[in-house]
Order: C-alpha cells, then structure tokens, then sequence
C-alpha cells in the first residue's frame, strides 16, 4: 500500500506540516512542523504543532523522524518541541553547514555555536536511503533556493518537496536569499520533474490566487505541463531570467528574522543571557 500522507495547514505562514505513515499503529516522519510565533509580542504557542500531536496519538502513531526541507525563512520550527512530547529525530540535509556559516556571521551568533550542523540529530547526504517503518525514503538534495534544501520521495511514489515547486498556478520559489541560486533551482526542479507523472507531489506553501482554495498536492505530469514557471518549453535560460527579475520585486518574509536564527538551530530559541531572558537579534540595515 502506498504511503498516507496527513496535511496540515498553518494559514498564518501558509505552510503546509505532514504525516507521512503505512498505517495505523506504525511509525510515522513529521515533516516541517509549525511553531506559532507573534512577532509583535514575541511569544511563541504550539497551537498548530498540537493538531499533530492529537494527531499522531488518535492513530496510535510512534515518531520515527522530524524532517525538515530546510532552514525556513517564513516559520519557527517546532520539531524540539514535537521530539519532547513524541520522540523522534531531527534531520536536515548535510549542507545546512553553509547556511549556518552565512547567518552565524549575519547575527554574530556566540562564539559556541558551531556551523556543522550538530544541532540537528541527522544530516542527510544526497541520495540517502532511510527506512519510515517500512517505508522506503530518500532523501534529495535540491539547492536553489538555499544550499540545503531537501525533497523526500516516499517509497518511489510521493515527493515531499519542500520549497522547489509550488502549485502549479503558483509557480516555484525564490532564489534571493543567502546562497540562492536561480540555475540551481531549475536543475532541482528538473530533477523532480524526471520522475514518472503519476508521481504525487505535495508541496511546504501554497499562496492560492483569488477563487482558489488552499492546496498542497499535485502531480509531477501536472507541473510539466502546467507549472507557470517551468512547464515544459520553458529553458533554463528564460526561467532564470523570470526569477531574478521577479525576486527583485519581493519584499523580505515576515518571519525572516526570527526565523532563521532559530531554524539554523534545528529549531532551539538562542541560548538565554545572563539575565535568564532569550532575545532575537535584529541586524540593521543588512538585508
């Protein structure tokens, strides 16, 4: 039987968290989890990570894997805070080193931290192999729109694809922040494209246009012949040309900030100062 893929839809960062399990009772990955943050007030909640707590202990599910595509830039992981509360390892692909050296100098961060990424529980290589159960997945090194994102395909079936495609009528991700690479993004886009089109691809985001609904799933023969940034036609050349002059026009995320100086840490807030206060650093005029 193929792999049972649960979704979960944060609407305040339009991120979309999974399940994926065989079934009832069995092990399960958790992929992309959400942690509420109120930027104004600075507070975090686990509002959207306890549906998949609930979730996971209605089907009697044990947590093999906190997967993360990569170091998001629009959400604050809540994969500590789903290890504590259902076990499980946290893994990323072995390139979130680079993206740890860039932002370690951006917030000069404290002397200890490390850009190895040993804060994660597992670093994924490209092309390797781990077991959900007896689900088969590999795990797919994917750059462009940073150097470590990853894609997880399911048993040859099902991609999780993080942030490479969206929807179809929404297109692909950008390419502007540390490390993004407009030429990478196409070549990892075509590499998921390669699979049969019958293969499901379930995407992190969805910013659905006026009259649609919010949707997280389509198909590698649908965004071949439909994807309004890379459908078939469309050369490495124009696409690129596409996304350096769309991304120029794009304001930074809301959660960039606060975001990456915690998702750099497998999901960990900075470590508390003196006075037993967390704090969020805030460079000026740098981005």
């Amino acid at each position: 039987m193929p792999a049972l893929i649960e979704a979960f839809l944060d609407p305040a960062s339009s991120t979309y968290s999974y399940v994926v399990y065989e079934a009832d009772g069995g092990q399960c990955a958790i992929v992309d989890p959400v942690l509420d943050y109120d930027g104004a007030a600075g507070r975090t909640a686990t509002t959207q990570a306890d549906k998949i707590i609930a979730f996971v202990r209605a089907h009697r599910l044990q947590v093999q894997w906190l997967l993360e595509t990569h170091a998001h830039a629009d959400h604050l992981s809540a994969a500590p805070y789903l290890r504590r509360e259902l076990g499980g390892k946290i893994a990323i692909g072995e390139s979130i080193s680079k993206v740890q050296d860039v932002f370690k100098t951006l917030f000069n961060l404290e002397p200890g931290f490390r850009v190895d990424g040993s804060q994660f529980d597992q670093l994924f290589a490209a092309n390797e192999s781990f077991m959900i159960g007896n689900l088969k997945a590999t795990a797919l090194h994917v750059p462009g729109h940073t150097p470590a994102d990853m894609a997880y395909l399911i048993d040859g079936e099902q991609i999780l694809v993080g942030d490479t495609l969206f929807m179809p009528d929404v297109g692909t991700a950008r390419c502007d922040f540390p490390g993004g690479n407009a030429n990478q993004l196409y070549a990892s886009i075509h590499k998921l494209l390669a699979f049969p089109a019958s293969v499901k691809l379930y995407v992190c985001h969805d910013y659905p246009p006026a009259g649609r609904q919010s949707q997280c799933q389509s198909t590698v023969g649908e965004q071949r012949q439909h994807n309004i940034h890379v459908h078939d036609g469309i050369d490495e050349a124009a696409f690129v040309e596409m996304r350096t002059r769309r991304d120029a026009g794009l304001g930074m995320p809301t959660l960039l900030l606060p975001a990456i100086q915690v998702n750099v840490r497998a999901g960990n807030l900075p470590p508390a100062e003196d006075n037993g206060v967390t704090y969020l650093k805030i460079p000026v005029n740098k981005l």
